[in-house]
């Protein structure tokens, strides 16, 4: 697909010879001799490159306010800027404002050309860069085989047909913005933008900019919910949010529309609203950190994501299928065996939940080297000895054998349950006992299920 650029220069023999010089190389070329003309192009066209002139028609408004405004308002366009009597602080500041190039006139073609094919490539890299880390994460899936981990897969597909609105619940690490993701891109809402905001991270003075977005220099600079239009916006660690902006965000989504931060205009809305918390909203609403109406209205439907700790019949799938992602991304085949890292596995808490785990499976696959004693210590230098399981504390032999065998049945009765999900079944079997005497032990050893 040919690249767009837009021509900003009041001397139209000057847009002729770059016209020209471009149509040549199948560039889409927009013109404009004015800066009215060029913040028309700016508000309703799609260019990729901007080849802007400092000096133009307005005294106050130049080519250096128009780059602000398309750093503003595009800020992947690759802007070039031209002048035929700049000084070398013009150009210094252009470049701080993020423009690619400056060149003088008169300009020889062939540097013109040069610069507009750097620009170009940066913007193919660019993009590529940005399908990559797209299909990277929508590569992973939502694996699991737990019982809570298959209420929710079976839920997805369901409330992927509507567009009401959810809230995930979960610790970090357990795979809350992919699950989000997961319910996208099975709706009908997947070929539009799926939005992330951080609510953790962003400064609090620019929440209000960053949702609903600004009215500047008589500009529309589009916030997020511009940006998820027919799609989706995910308020990631939506308890960050400050009281005044859960205020916004419930008339927003009540109302189906909002007005940009110094702006008249109304905006009608048509996004769906997904949004995420570590911590349990209902404790928040009695500490007054969270609204009791915004809750209810993103609470249409609700998912619990258990710690990894809670799931652990899941890892063994876990672990093979990061290794199968990392053997394709790392262009590597990896033989190796985790049946003793499962032992590991199964005693830590995992504090990170399935992004630990994930971590360090890439960790083993990179500095492993297939090497199973290597791996081994690789997981124990992981864990460092700071959170396994109490449980699977040092035997007290100072006990009579009776009370040694009775605290070790415990140990591995309550081990088999945790790794089994609490499956009496799927335990049974594992440990090789008929139901009824597994029920009958775990009595005698005080085991509750």
């Amino acid at each position: 697909m040919s690249k767009s650029i837009l021509i900003v220069d009041d001397e139209p023999d000057i847009i002729k010879l770059i016209s020209d010089i471009l149509s040549e190389l199948s560039f889409n070329i927009i013109k404009a001799s004015t800066v009215k003309e060029a913040l028309n192009c700016i508000e309703n066209r799609s260019f990729d490159i901007a080849l802007l002139d400092v000096s133009l028609d307005e005294t106050k408004r130049d080519g250096v306010f128009l780059l602000k405004t398309i750093k503003e308002k595009l800020p992947e366009t690759q802007v070039i800027m031209m002048s035929g009597h700049a000084n070398i602080q013009i150009a210094v500041d252009a470049m701080k404002l993020g423009a690619f190039e400056f060149i003088e006139k008169p300009f020889s073609e062939q540097r013109l050309v040069n610069f507009i094919k750097r620009a170009s490539e940066i913007l193919d890299l660019k993009s590529q860069n940005k399908e990559l880390k797209e299909n990277y994460f929508k590569s992973y899936e939502f694996i699991g085989n737990s019982p809570s981990i298959k209420k929710i897969k079976n839920s997805i597909d369901k409330i992927a047909l509507t567009d009401s609105r959810a809230l995930i619940i979960g610790p970090s690490g357990s795979g809350k913005e992919l699950l989000a993701r997961k319910i996208h891109l099975n709706s009908k809402r997947k070929d539009n933008p799926f939005i992330v905001l951080n609510a953790a991270t962003i400064n609090p003075l620019n929440y209000e900019i960053e949702l609903f977005g600004q009215v500047k220099d008589n500009l529309d600079i589009f916030g997020l919910l511009d940006k998820a239009n027919k799609g989706t916006l995910l308020i990631d660690n939506v308890l960050d949010l400050p009281l005044e902006i859960q205020g916004r965000i419930l008339r927003v989504f009540t109302d189906q529309k909002f007005k940009r931060v110094n702006g008249t205009k109304i905006i009608n809305v048509d996004t769906r609203l997904i949004c995420t918390s570590s911590i349990d909203l209902y404790d928040e609403i009695q500490k007054g950190n969270f609204r009791e109406d915004l809750f209810h209205r993103i609470n249409v439907f609700n998912f619990e994501l258990p710690p990894l700790k809670r799931r652990l019949s899941d890892i063994n799938l876990l672990s093979d299928y990061f290794i199968k992602e990392y053997s394709v991304n790392l262009g590597k085949k990896f033989n190796i065996k985790l049946d003793k890292i499962y032992e590991l596995f199964y005693q830590y808490e995992w504090p990170g939940n399935v992004r630990e785990l994930r971590n360090i499976i890439e960790r083993i696959l990179i500095l492993g080297e297939n090497d199973n004693k290597k791996i081994l210590n690789i997981v124990k230098e992981s864990f460092g000895n700071l959170n396994v399981n109490k449980s699977q504390g040092a035997m007290d032999f100072n006990l009579p054998l009776k009370k040694a065998r009775e605290q070790w049945e415990k140990v591995y009765l309550s081990q088999q349950l945790k790794i089994n999900d609490g499956n009496i079944s799927k335990t049974s079997k594992a440990v090789g006992m008929e139901r009824s005497a597994l029920h009958r032990k775990l009595s005698s050893l005080g085991i509750k299920i």
